[in-house]
């Protein structure tokens, strides 16, 4: 499994959309809901789903198999287990964001706070 820190997101996004022209790529954030009233990252050049890691076995078919995901979560360890999973099951495209949301503030923006 790929992993990449946020300030490489840029990067990553402009490879999904080489690989897949006219496909806009996912950052499936798995923190749980109070989570994301707390911090949450704005779209930009993605797609953002909120789909916390408990409830993935249940919902990750809602998900495109080969649209590129990276998961997102507090600091990286909860978004790993998903990605893994997601992995498992056939998806193609699926990297890690490492550090998570935390690392997001401090790489990409500073607005989004900390906890």
């Amino acid at each position: 499994m790929q992993a990449i820190h946020p300030a490489q997101l840029d990067d990553w996004l402009q490879h999904a959309s080489a690989q897949q022209p006219g496909v806009l790529p996912v950052v499936l954030d798995v923190r749980e809901p109070w989570e994301l009233q707390t911090a949450s990252v704005r779209p930009d050049g993605f797609e953002l789903v909120a789909m916390p890691m408990r409830s993935v076995p249940a919902r990750y078919l809602e998900l495109e198999r080969d649209r590129p995901i990276a998961c997102l979560c507090h600091h990286g360890a909860r978004s790993a287990q998903v990605a893994h999973f997601l992995i498992q099951n056939g998806f193609t495209a699926v990297v890690n964001v490492h550090g998570g949301i935390d690392a997001w503030s401090q790489q990409r923006d500073p607005g989004v706070p900390t906890y």
